[in-house]
């Protein structure tokens, strides 16, 4: 029998940090907290249902541990690769990476 390799490129960090998703097909910003997160991709939980193969931009605090220094606000491109119903109003999303802006510190 022959091993079978995870998929992945790189290995994820769990953690739950708040993110913001926007996609074509919903009018606005859909909240979303991530169970998993890379450089090359991210798993999270959303209140609405997105289609599988979306684009999506979310927006997110990139923890220390990703080797981006300290904590920093990114906006990544990403594509919805696969879909999870999960128990109650919540749906899985694992999506790869497309590219990752790190954003300025935002002045409050």
């Amino acid at each position: 029998m022959a091993d079978v390799k995870d998929k992945r490129a790189r290995s994820r960090l769990p953690v739950r940090l708040p993110a913001t998703v926007k996609t074509p097909e919903q009018p606005g910003e859909i909240s979303a907290v991530t169970s998993d997160l890379s450089v090359g991709g991210v798993f999270l939980y959303t209140d609405k249902r997105i289609t599988q193969g979306s684009k999506l931009e979310v927006v997110l605090i990139l923890p220390a541990e990703l080797g981006f220094g300290e904590r920093q606000w990114a906006c990544c491109q990403a594509s919805v690769l696969r879909i999870e119903e999960s128990e109650g109003q919540k749906f899985g999303v694992a999506a790869s990476i497309d590219r990752l802006d790190l954003l300025p510190e935002i002045p409050s």
